[in-house]
């Protein structure tokens, strides 16, 4: 038996297992090395002797409290409900593949998430017709094993398109020569009863791109290397799009038919940048494959299947038919083609849609094969025709009850558009954005003309103080700034910042459109200063009081049985109407509070100058003394100075 069975049969994770038996001299094991019948068995006594591994408390089982929520609720309003900052919110979100400001709404479906995470039990407050139709999405008995979805990224030239060949068993080349097949962008396959959805994607810049509409339809990203040229500048760029989408890595090393081949030094390269191989101790799967020759392709495949029963992957075929767009084109006979991946439910022929800002019914379906179907269950990709407009990849497709109803949500969500566009963050902006308590984290895509000069910024941005606030370096290369560069960002709500480099004409076009922004600099010390000023704005700045002016109380007159009025002779500075007061009583501080009302012989006004009698109220507070001192101040707000800091 596995490691992993063994854990997952125990309710833990493997490292305790793992933890357990280095305490019983059985070491070297990783999650998926499989114990012998005598270490297995001196587990099993080691188990009856000791106390028995504690199962992690499931959300079930903890005290729920339950969380009213409507269609439509804004980050904020999440974040109030919760009791958590906007941050900690959009930073879960994040963790999902979803960007969104404090002022967007969030689905239903994102809301339940947030709810589960958080523990809490999520009533949905709607309209009678709307409950209705809740009662449908209640939580599903019927849930069943779905198949993995997977993303094939890389270096250019490196072998994805072979792989995928060769897991198809056919030639996409024959193919085209041969008959026009319709491509849909998704293949599936079954291995051993177990589906697999390859995602055929021209590289990471679609697969980020639609991240950056808040699509995780990848359930795991296979990273192609070839093991006769090893990491490559694309490598790296492909690992931190998928890291960035916290998605599970597996590393398939092509190539390895090639006399020059050396599985040794790709893992070694993969070590150094911090990728440990699980035969090395660490936790990535790395497969040794040839696209060309066939080899190791089926232990790839029953690796993705492992990983996907690891994730525990599931879905609900009997309900409405819900999924992700992954390509989308406009055909000159046919029209508005939509290809999907079904996630859950069925989709069936003469379904009415929304997707995205469009809505349709379904007149055809296809297959990835171009075969014409009926229905579609999960883990199924489909080409659908029927829709009344094209959309992006990323939108969500789902299915309800007339096509009325679909146009209907459609609007709305054009409405949102218009009304609530989703800003991206910029260094000028930065102080408003941690104000509204949107970020505390500045992420950098950073592309320089060399290493030297990407290892040279690093190191002068490790010098910034970040006590308070992180820089994270999501990606780093050389060259011009790319299209995949701005996507990055754009998904994962940073800015590019280049060095010596120009940027590419269509990443241009692309950041402008998109809102992302893009700094280019020539000298170091520039682009440092820019971000020690733009962090400044990011702490949260030192409180400073200024004091104005002191009066002293001379009379006590009472109003009433919960207001008085101490009348008062100002003797230094001025005080001010609505500035902060401090009842001051033998030298004590005995009251702190707001200076509501400051009168001159009945009339407000709004200071008092030196050496001049008033009337003063002061919030919530009664208990005036003849003698006492009343300081008015003022709080100023101090951004922290990094830069002498920084000497």
């Amino acid at each position: 038996m596995r490691i992993y069975e063994i854990a997952k049969k125990l309710g833990v994770h493997s490292k305790k297992v793992i933890e357990i038996l280095e305490t019983l001299e059985i070491k070297n094991k990783t999650h998926l090395s499989a114990l012998s019948e005598e270490e297995y068995k001196k587990f099993k006594e080691y188990l009856s002797r000791e106390e028995k591994i504690t199962k992690p408390t499931t959300v079930e089982e903890k005290v729920k409290k339950v969380i009213k929520v409507s269609e439509n609720e804004t980050v904020g309003e999440i974040s109030k409900k919760f009791n958590l900052s906007p941050s900690k919110v959009i930073k879960d979100l994040m963790e999902m593949g979803i960007i969104a400001n404090i002022n967007q709404s969030i689905s239903l479906d994102t809301i339940k998430k947030l709810c589960d995470k958080e523990g809490y039990i999520c009533e949905v407050i709607k309209g009678e017709e709307e409950k209705e139709k809740e009662k449908e999405k209640k939580i599903s008995k019927n849930l069943i094993p779905r198949g993995p979805v997977v993303t094939v990224m890389g270096h250019v030239d490196h072998g994805k398109t072979t792989i995928l060949d060769s897991i198809r068993k056919t030639k996409v080349v024959e193919q085209e020569a041969g008959q026009i097949t319709q491509k849909i962008g998704a293949y599936k396959i079954v291995v051993n009863n177990h589906p697999i959805v390859f995602i055929d994607t021209p590289g990471h810049e679609a697969f980020t791109a639609m991240r950056a509409l808040g699509a995780k339809v990848t359930d795991i990203v296979v990273l192609v290397v070839a093991a006769d040229e090893g990491i490559k500048p694309q490598t790296i760029e492909a690992l931190n799009h998928a890291k960035s989408a916290n998605v599970p890595i597996i590393v398939a090393i092509n190539k390895i038919d090639k006399p020059n081949a050396n599985i040794d030094r790709v893992k070694q390269q993969f070590s150094e940048i911090g990728v440990i191989p699980d035969d090395w101790g660490g936790d990535t799967i790395f497969v040794p494959v040839s696209g060309y020759t066939g080899q190791g392709i089926n232990d790839l495949l029953e690796m993705i299947i492992l990983v996907g029963e690891m994730l525990e992957l599931k879905a609900d075929p009997t309900g409405k038919g819900e999924g992700t767009v992954i390509e989308s084109k406009l055909d000159q006979k046919m029209g508005p083609l939509i290809s999907i991946i079904v996630e859950n439910g069925t989709l069936n022929i003469s379904d009415s849609f929304v997707v995205g800002n469009t809505w349709g019914k379904v007149k055809a379906m296809f297959d990835d094969k171009g075969n014409r179907l009926t229905k579609a269950g999960p883990t199924t990709p489909v080409e659908i025709l029927g829709s009344h407009n094209t959309v992006k990849p990323g939108e969500k497709f789902l299915v309800v009850d007339s096509e009325k109803e679909g146009r209907r949500i459609a609007e709305e969500k054009n409405k949102k558009t218009i009304i609530q566009p989703v800003k991206k963050i910029t260094l000028e902006d930065l102080y408003k954005e941690i104000e509204k308590g949107i970020i505390k984290e500045l992420k950098i895509i950073l592309k320089c003309d060399t290493s030297g000069s990407i290892d040279a910024i690093k190191e002068a941005i490790s010098k910034v103080p970040q006590n308070e606030v992180e820089i994270n370096i999501l990606h780093s290369g050389t060259g011009q700034i790319s299209e995949s560069d701005v996507l990055l960002a754009d998904a994962s709500n940073g800015i590019v910042i280049g060095f010596n480099v120009a940027i590419e004409p269509k990443a241009k076009d692309l950041a402008k459109k998109e809102h992302v922004e893009v700094k280019t600099y020539n000298i170091i010390y520039d682009l440092i200063d820019d971000l020690s000023k733009s962090i400044e704005g990011m702490l949260i700045p030192e409180t400073k009081e200024t004091l104005t002016g002191q009066a002293i109380v001379k009379k006590v007159f009472k109003v009433g049985k919960n207001l008085a009025v101490a009348g008062c002779l100002v003797v230094d500075g001025k005080v001010i109407i609505n500035s902060k007061a401090k009842v001051v009583r033998d030298g004590q501080i005995i009251y702190e509070g707001s200076l509501v009302s400051l009168k001159r012989f009945k009339e407000s006004v709004r200071e008092v100058p030196k050496n001049t009698e008033c009337g003063i109220i002061v919030s919530d507070f009664t208990n005036f003394k003849e003698g006492d001192i009343i300081q008015s101040y003022i709080e100023e707000e101090v951004p922290k100075n990094l830069t002498k800091e920084r000497k």
